[in-house]
């Protein structure tokens, strides 16, 4: 069976989707169309931008999630038994997959984009790598901490990062390299996404999502709240809604796509980060790139 895996912000590069805008009628017109929707060029941003203007927030997430749509629904092979998305990834899987209409969905990530921007300005906060450490040590540690700091994406075996106050995770950091991490490593980003800390934002994307209409699906999407698969539109909607404020559960997610047998796992979107994950969580599992 394939599972079609789509990738979460950090993944944007300069060029990227301009030889697909180029050479793909459908690509150009679902380009277009995101420009005409968001009301900027998002286009000239992500084909000519410079890496400081793709690394907003309001420029990352939809053009990542634009690509990735891109991709998928202009490819004549594509045709999933299964799918999931990396964080913002989830939304546009929830488009491969049928849930929600290219318009509707690159609106969510929009909104998305903006309300954690906003809720990073009334928490100031950030996010950190642990790498080299069992799950339940660094959860131990961070549940020690006097501060908000939790477990925020479960990327691979022995890679997990956190998210919390900058405090929280200065002092988690100092802690798990004493507990033995390879490293702990202040991320680039400009708040604590998939903690607490993202309240404000989950509000103001749960009622866009509830206003927003949803589709049956026509396979499974394995979503990151439960690393379970979900057909059923409410279930996908409250998941959605919870993604923000909880963590990632990307390993379970690949270990139950596995389970259920996803054997070929193809990235949809830019880079090949998902890809190496997948092969650190199932090292038996093919991997490819639309």
């Amino acid at each position: 069976m394939k599972a079609y895996v789509f990738p979460g912000q950090g993944a944007q590069f300069t060029g990227m989707g301009k030889d697909l805008y180029e050479s793909n009628a459908k690509a150009k017109e679902l380009f277009d169309k995101a420009d005409d929707i968001l009301g900027f060029k998002l286009t000239k941003i992500m084909f000519e931008g410079t890496a400081e203007e793709q690394k907003q927030t309001r420029v990352t997430q939809p053009a990542i999630f634009l690509h990735s749509v891109a991709v998928a629904l202009t490819n004549d092979s594509f045709a999933p038994d299964m799918v999931a998305g990396h964080s913002l990834g989830e939304f546009s899987a929830l488009v491969a997959n049928k849930t929600l209409s290219f318009e509707d969905g690159l609106r969510l990530v929009a909104k998305r984009a903006a309300a954690m921007q906003r809720a990073c300005e009334i928490n100031p906060s950030t996010m950190a790598a642990i790498l080299g450490l069992d799950d339940k040590v660094v959860e131990d540690i961070c549940a020690s901490i006097d501060e908000v700091v939790v477990a925020a994406n479960y990327n691979c075996p022995g890679q997990l990062v956190i998210s919390g106050s900058v405090k929280g995770i200065d002092i988690a950091c100092e802690k798990l390299k004493a507990a033995g991490a390879k490293r702990a490593l202040p991320l680039q980003v400009g708040g604590a996404f998939h903690s607490p800390l993202m309240e404000p934002a989950r509000e103001e994307l749960a009622a866009a999502i509830e206003q927003t209409t949803f589709a049956i699906p026509v396979c499974a999407v394995y979503q990151n709240v439960n690393a379970s698969p979900a057909k059923d539109i409410a279930v996908i909607k409250k998941n959605l809604i919870a993604q923000l404020t909880a963590p990632v559960r990307w390993t379970q997610s690949v270990q139950a796509m596995v389970k259920d047998g996803g054997k070929t796992f193809i990235e949809c979107g830019p880079g090949k980060v998902l890809q190496g994950l997948v092969k650190k969580i199932a090292p038996e599992a093919e991997v490819a790139s639309l």
